[in-house]
């Protein structure tokens, strides 16, 4: 999330908005792309989701560090250039076209948020250029084309790890569960859809389904309703900055149910946002600081090292993501968008920190996900959830 080591940093406008572009590579200028092996990736660096971005660039840095530490691809050393979509669709779209048009990048990773994805990735499928991204959940985002890949699980599994956890963990044991998503968000609007799906098919029922939109200050009318519909637990598929203030409010309504989300709560500002009132509720996420596989400590030391910080579910996935693309690189005959994509399509078993993870053929990650609960500002491992057989 730091913004230190950051070689250079450069401002260009693209489109209609300001975008930021910051080389990863060594020390000095952008190199000549004959030189190097030039990757772009366009995240949240600002906006009311900054830390996503920032923690999934954090993650790549370090990936392309290591690579580039081992030789490179090809002999080359990996260049990446970012630049910062803001968290707006618009800003996306010129980002990619960018990456593509200008800097002639052969790989894109990118975005978090999939309603931003969505922006991208059919530049990406147009131009053949693979597009890898870290954590947009929505199945829309790799149905765009075969040059589309994701290395998280996407949200009819996601859904269904709520659903599964608020029926049958002890914490929880719901039979019944009221829903408040954001109605202008594809990952809040997907992820509802599927958690009701597999809760009322596990036996539970939905007493009532309200709808805020991503910046709303006031919930009280929303949670009047939820309260009112005597629920076990809140599902909130929403991101952290709401999601805080979400719980403030229930919490002074006198809701005091368990409140369950899913990976857009992966945050520290989650706990400084929501204080004490976010204890007793639990997410689903990619992985936990605290497994003990070396594979994971190994990655959350090197990342404190360099950034001074544990890194959440987001820098894990920027990692994995730089990594699994990287991998297919090495293994492409040429750095041609059909080799690369290819390679990232055979892509089975690679020893991630979010997990083991193998492409499908409709280009998604399968593997298991974590449930997680937040404890005096800190989330805390509970269970992990295979994928059902």
């Amino acid at each position: 999330m730091n913004p230190q080591d950051r070689c250079t940093s450069h401002r260009w406008l693209a489109g209609c908005g300001l975008l930021f572009a910051l080389v990863l590579t060594g020390c000095g200028s952008k190199s000549d792309g004959s030189k190097n092996v030039l990757v772009g990736h366009y995240a949240s660096m600002t906006g009311s989701e900054a830390t996503f971005g920032r923690s999934t660039d954090n993650g790549i840095r370090l990936a392309v560090e290591e690579e580039n530490a081992a030789g490179g691809i090809h002999g080359k050393p990996i260049e990446v250039i970012t630049y910062d979509d803001k968290g707006e669709a618009r800003e996306a779209g010129s980002a990619v076209t960018r990456l593509i048009s200008r800097d002639g990048v052969v790989a894109v990773l990118g975005e978090v948020a999939s309603g931003l994805s969505l922006a991208g990735a059919p530049i990406c499928q147009e131009s053949g250029v693979p597009m890898v991204t870290p954590s947009s959940t929505n199945p829309k985002v790799t149905k765009t084309g075969d040059k589309i890949f994701r290395v998280c699980f996407i949200d009819p599994f996601q859904g269904w790890v709520g659903a599964k956890f608020a029926r049958e963990n002890e914490k929880v044991q719901a039979q019944k569960a009221a829903i408040l998503h954001d109605q202008a968000s594809p990952y809040s609007v997907g992820l509802q859809e599927e958690f009701e799906k597999a809760f009322t098919g596990l036996g539970g029922t939905i007493t009532a389904k309200e709808t805020y939109t991503a910046g709303d200050q006031d919930f009280s009318a929303q949670l009047t309703t939820i309260r009112s519909s005597e629920p076990d637990v809140v599902y909130i598929p929403g991101y952290y900055t709401d999601v805080g203030n979400i719980a403030l409010q229930a919490r002074k309504l006198g809701i005091q149910l368990p409140l369950l989300g899913g990976d857009g709560w992966d945050s520290a500002k989650l706990g400084q946002i929501g204080g004490k009132a976010i204890n007793n509720s639990f997410y689903s996420n990619h992985y936990s600081h605290q497994d003990p596989n070396p594979r994971v400590q190994d990655f959350i030391k090197k990342y404190r090292e360099k950034f001074g910080e544990t890194p959440d579910g987001l820098a894990a996935l920027g990692y994995d993501a730089a990594r699994i693309l990287f991998d297919a690189m090495r293994r492409a005959k040429s750095l041609g968008g059909d080799e690369i994509a290819a390679e990232l399509a055979a892509t089975k078993d690679f020893d991630g920190v979010t997990g083991l993870i193998s492409i499908d053929a409709d280009r998604n990650a399968v593997k298991p996900a974590v449930m997680l609960e937040m404890k005096d500002g800190e989330s805390s491992y509970v269970s992990t959830i295979e994928p059902p057989q």
